[in-house]
């Protein structure tokens, strides 16, 4: 059985993967930078802490989002990858140069703070109507909110993705996270909570 949710798994990423990659390369930069004015309606305050990501292939570019909650005065990190299984979030300061954090991402480097993220923009691979998630495959972002969970923490999860990466439906794990928000160039959707 668990092989078999493997593979469908891994079979529905690579059909969302590709449909994405699909997608023509400037209309991806103009979906991008529309779903930045998102960031208009949502409530952040200053000092807030937001992790985002820096996107690899043809993802989602978060950085105009990013970018515009900064400027409502937001501070800014991004997943570093410590090791096989953990992720933390390190702050992203103006200026400060980035590392190669593996799988084509880039993060700031071990002199950066380490943060707490309220906000975190979750990236995907694949998602359903439920707000269940496939990701990479590797479980950093499942795993790190767990951790921030069991610490007391309630960060506000948002997926990103475009809307061409939602399938039918996600198979369900235990400890798979479930997103009640995801932003696409279509807007925000929200999903109802899992009872």
């Amino acid at each position: 059985m668990l092989n078999g949710m493997k593979d469908l798994k891994r079979s529905l990423r690579a059909q969302a993967l590709a449909r994405r990659d699909a997608l023509d390369p400037q209309w991806r930069i103009e979906a991008s930078l529309a779903m930045a004015e998102a960031a208009e309606q949502w409530d952040v305050g200053p000092g807030a802490v937001v992790s985002g990501f820096w996107p690899i292939r043809s993802e989602v570019d978060v950085r105009p989002l990013m970018f515009a909650l900064r400027d409502r005065g937001a501070r800014l990190c991004l997943p570093a990858i410590l090791d096989r299984s953990t992720i933390v979030f390190r702050e992203l300061m103006r200026g400060a140069p980035l590392i190669d954090m593996g799988f084509g991402t880039h993060g700031p480097g071990p002199e950066a703070p380490v943060m707490e993220p309220e906000l975190m923009l979750v990236p995907l691979a694949a998602f359903d109507a439920r707000g269940h998630r496939i990701g990479y495959g590797a479980g950093y972002y499942d795993r790190a909110i767990a951790r921030l969970l069991a610490a007391g923490r309630r960060p506000r999860l948002v997926g990103i993705a475009f809307t061409c990466q939602e399938v039918a439906r996600v198979p369900d794990e235990p400890h798979d996270v479930v997103l009640p928000t995801i932003l696409t160039e279509t807007g925000l959707r929200s999903f109802a909570p899992v009872l």
